[in-house]
């Protein structure tokens, strides 16, 4: 498998993990040789209720039954769409009613950006430095990281950036500003969260000048906060909600989510303001309606911030950890350098326990952990990473 998957299949990096999967079940992924790996990272965020989640897979395997794509987006009325849009409503406040299906974050984004520009009629966006939103092209615009960015200008125009928690930037939001895009807590920069009600003062500065505040929930959303959309941790209500990963319960998704009087300038003027064939698919759907469900009649969410908890008595006065930031299961450790960081990640791979990196803060090791992740497996977990930062 790694020679062909080498050969046939494009590669994102020089060096992959190329770990030949078997098969995957609750917070456990298995190689070919039957190697059982704990998963602390679910698919970078994406496997809320973890590998195999029964009410996902039995929800799929019905949709299966009735009917896969029937219609492009938005023209026939299909069950499984608009339960989930009403889900997703539900948990939201009132004005924030419609939301609009797509196949994953980055496209989420795209349609965000587009809508909060024809609402306005404005053109310009306002981003933050080292904002992470997806890899298209829109998206990529409007990710502060230019190592990233400079091999695929020229890139959308229009865009500024801010620093995150820095409130005289502020004032570069303007009169001519359509929108401002922000992650409710910065992902690739290193999980750090907003200070000194940040986002609610960001908000202020956007219904001054008109301009709409879209939050970037596609890591923090579908309870991984200790709430279901993380922005409700921080006192503030977003104009525009991109959601996606956990979103799907281990299936491509994303969304889009406004009001009805900003969603619907996309019906006119242009017609088909934004489009997608396989947006919504009845099987995804199915998925990811199993997903919120789920989620919202247990007690995953409140369990989220006591298993934050158990990771952080592990770690805090750990002399290696210079910071834990994050919060609820969406953690990072922070350590000296990113040698130390790959070296751990890489050593407790061996070990059975998967790790990963952040984008654009390499002294970071990630720690997010399907929701469903027991305090047994988090122990396990969390005993072969201080084997690690014991011997440095």
């Amino acid at each position: 498998m790694k020679n062909d998957f080498l050969k046939y299949q494009g590669q994102t990096t020089p060096h992959p993990l190329a770990i030949e999967i078997s098969h995957a079940k609750g917070s456990y992924i298995y190689d070919k040789k039957g190697k059982k790996m704990l998963d602390f990272v679910a698919g970078v965020s994406a496997n809320s209720l973890g590998h195999n989640h029964p009410k996902v897979t039995n929800a799929i395997k019905k949709q299966l039954d009735s009917y896969t794509h029937v219609m492009v987006y938005g023209e026939f009325i299909q069950q499984p769409q608009l339960d989930l849009c009403k889900a997703l409503a539900n948990t939201l406040p009132e004005n924030l009613a419609s939301v609009y299906l797509v196949n994953s974050g980055t496209e989420a984004t795209e349609g965000a950006l587009k809508l909060a520009k024809r609402f306005t009629g404005r053109s310009e966006i306002i981003a933050g430095k080292n904002g992470y939103h997806g890899n298209t092209q829109g998206a990529m615009s409007v990710c502060g990281a230019e190592a990233q960015n400079r091999a695929f200008r020229p890139l959308i125009p229009g865009v500024k950036f801010i620093e995150f928690n820095n409130e005289i930037d502020l004032e570069k939001i303007t009169t001519k500003t359509a929108g401002v895009i922000l992650e409710t807590i910065q992902g690739g920069a290193g999980f750090i969260e907003p200070k000194n009600n940040y986002l609610s003062k960001v908000k202020k500065r956007c219904k001054e000048v008109g301009a709409l505040l879209i939050l970037d929930e596609i890591q923090t959303g579908i309870g991984r906060t200790g709430k279901f959309w993380g922005f409700e941790n921080y006192n503030v209500i977003p104009d525009i909600i991109i959601t996606g990963k956990g979103l799907g319960g281990g299936m491509p998704i994303g969304a889009f989510i406004a009001s009805f009087e900003v969603m619907n300038c996309l019906k006119e003027n242009p017609k088909l303001g934004h489009i997608t064939t396989f947006g919504g698919h009845p099987v995804i759907a199915s998925a990811g309606l199993a997903t919120v469900e789920e989620i919202i009649s247990s007690n995953l969410i409140q369990e989220t911030l006591r298993k934050e908890t158990i990771i952080r008595n592990f770690f805090q006065n750990h002399k290696a950890v210079k910071e834990i930031r994050g919060r609820g299961l969406m953690l990072a450790l922070i350590v000296d350098s990113p040698e130390i960081a790959s070296k751990i990640i890489l050593n407790c791979l061996d070990k059975g326990l998967i790790l990963f990196w952040l984008l654009f803060e390499g002294s970071a090791i990630r720690i997010t952990p399907p929701l469903t992740i027991s305090d047994d497996e988090i122990k396990e977990g969390c005993h072969l990473i201080l084997e690690e930062l014991n011997k440095i």
